[in-house]
């Protein structure tokens, strides 16, 4: 059985999820550095290490996993808000509440 590159998840660093944003937002890696104050060749190293932890060969394939696994957000598509926990309380109270 083939399995898909899209099919697992990575661990990617709090700087290679920053970067991963930029990315997606369409920006080159010369204005990532620029934005974030680093050398375009530490950028050009971030994202090759995404690539090679995404198992993605390129930037679209990238993008592509980055909304499959929620790890950005595009004007507002792909968006899910993390319930807090007092709403998980709460609608958990209610399940029950019907149940009884």
């Amino acid at each position: 059985m083939e399995t898909n590159k899209f099919d697992y998840p990575a661990l990617l660093s709090s700087r290679e999820l920053q970067i991963l944003e930029l990315v997606v937002k369409g920006l080159s890696n010369q204005k990532i550095a620029h934005n974030l104050e680093i050398s375009k060749r530490t950028v050009d190293n971030h994202i090759s290490n995404i690539l090679k932890k995404t198992s993605t060969d390129n930037r679209v394939e990238l993008v592509r996993w980055a909304l499959q696994w929620g790890k950005v957000c595009l004007d507002d598509v792909n968006c899910c808000p993390l319930p807090n926990e007092q709403t998980t309380e709460n609608n958990l109270d209610l399940a029950q509440s019907e149940m009884a």
